[in-house]
């Protein structure tokens, strides 16, 4: 396969079929020395398999992490959360066999047969984990976004490439055989020239468009609340307000749809069509000026030409009773399944489109001039393309293996970094309220130095940021 990201590693399903798979495979400066990371001593790879540590214990490490690291037959040594019961769920989960931790900073400092860890929290504290496990040496397979900000995206980004252990971002579609051969089809020009992406989340289970509510209330017994904000703005404890799984729509700790997905949905076309940095970014919306992300936005990345292909336009909508894509790109999703699904990506050339699901893992193609969808791997013009890519069993096993010297992992924390610094470039337009042209290498936007407080922000003193 032809990955042309620069600098980027190089090193599957859809999305009922992953998930049916993954069932069935059923967060004070860091204790530890500082030293470079280019200094890191990776653990000794072993045959048989990997002590794990799993920090951050809620709705994705119980509903996916936990039941896929375990059914590969690693052992979790240790699972770590500020929220007592949450550890609590999770020792019952493994058998009571993992001892529990509140602090992972004294989980890196007494596990010292540790080999990876698995970093499952709110997003605000995946860099002060990462950057600590990278000390000490550990495997890390993080879940997306990569990091709350850009800066410590960038940060990420160049401490994982001196760093001697194994990193996966946790965009599971990238195993998908799909995504893989709609790369090998796109690359091989079927579709054409991509000039339009199409990107929808209608949906939210978080609060949007609103700011933070007044008072506070008592904090359950058992969490730590202080250290669950962490290196992010103290507010009061709220009930259903932040914790659990209600805080991703706070741009305090979380980044709203796009923080969530895009990782996932902006994978394929950023492998596909070696998309670079965008260079101007249009938004819009509805309640955009709140501390929470926009009840309904549309978000249009513009990438400028780049070697043989021309400029390409990325539009993201999300939000209930917002715009979706135009009808003429939709309609022939209707014509074969009957109706619109539920979120979606279709990729736009000037010979037909590929709809490639929300999270890679789909792939049907139409060509110019007809009706339906049918199958990349059954379409008459898909045929004649090489199938050339690496099969994998599954994203975590493909880190697993990788921890255990085999083959490198597909989105290491280089590739997973780059696609979160775009995912929040957009976040950056929409918490400034306005369109903006932005300057990726340098992570600047032109000419609006209020940008300079949400690319980098002010984080609180003592937590490993």
């Amino acid at each position: 396969m032809n990955d042309n990201i620069p600098g980027m590693a190089s090193s599957v399903c859809t999305r009922r079929r992953f998930l049916g798979t993954a069932a069935a495979g059923v967060l004070a400066t860091a204790l530890l020395p500082r030293r470079s990371p280019g200094e890191n001593a990776a653990p000794a790879a072993r045959k048989d398999k990997l002590n794990v540590a799993c920090i951050g214990m809620g709705g994705m490490m119980m509903g996916m992490d936990l039941n896929l690291i375990t059914g590969l037959g690693q052992n979790v040594t240790a699972v770590c959360d500020v929220d007592e019961s949450q550890v609590e769920k999770a020792k019952a989960a493994v058998g009571g066999k993992a001892k529990g931790y509140k602090d992972y900073r004294k989980l890196l400092e007494e596990e010292k047969n540790l080999d990876a860890v698995i970093i499952a929290t709110p997003d605000h504290w995946h860099a002060p984990i990462i950057m600590a496990a990278m000390e000490a040496g550990k495997h890390i397979y993080c879940e997306k976004p990569l990091a709350h900000d850009i800066w410590q995206t960038r940060k990420i980004r160049e401490l994982a490439r001196k760093s001697k252990v194994i990193t996966q971002t946790g965009n599971q579609g990238s195993a998908s055989k799909n995504l893989r051969r709609n790369i090998e089809l796109i690359q091989a020009g079927v579709i054409g020239q991509v000039h339009d992406i199409y990107i929808w989340h209608p949906e939210f289970g978080f609060p949007t468009g609103v700011n933070r509510p007044d008072g506070g209330d008592p904090v359950p017994a058992g969490l730590d609340w202080n250290f669950w904000i962490g290196p992010s703005p103290m507010r009061p404890y709220k009930r259903d307000i932040y914790h659990p799984a209600k805080w991703r729509g706070w741009y305090d700790y979380g980044n709203g749809i796009i923080g969530d997905f895009c990782c996932h949905v902006f994978n394929l076309p950023v492998r596909a069509l070696n998309l670079g940095y965008p260079e101007k970014i249009e938004v819009s919306g509805t309640n955009m000026d709140k501390e929470s992300f926009p009840s309904t936005s549309t978000v249009r990345y513009h990438f400028p030409k780049k070697d043989k292909r021309g400029p390409v336009r990325m539009h993201f909508y999300s939000g209930s009773g917002g715009p979706m894509p135009p009808d003429d790109i939709t309609r022939s999703m209707v014509d074969t399944f009957g109706r619109i699904d539920r979120v979606g990506c279709i990729m736009v050339g000037d010979k037909g489109m590929i709809s490639a699901g929300f999270w890679n893992s789909d792939g049907y193609i139409i060509m110019k001039g007809e009706s339906k969808y049918k199958g990349i791997f059954n379409h008459d013009a898909a045929k004649a393309v090489p199938t050339g890519f690496r099969k994998v069993d599954s994203h975590m096993g493909e880190w697993v293996d990788a921890c255990l010297g085999g083959s490198k992992t597909y989105s290491d924390f280089d590739f997973g970094g780059y696609l979160t610094e775009i995912g929040l470039a957009g976040v950056v337009a929409l918490r400034l309220g306005h369109d903006i042209e932005w300057n990726g290498e340098k992570m600047k936007v032109k000419g609006v130095k209020e940008a300079g407080a949400i690319i980098r922000p002010d984080y609180r003193p003592g937590w490993g940021i």
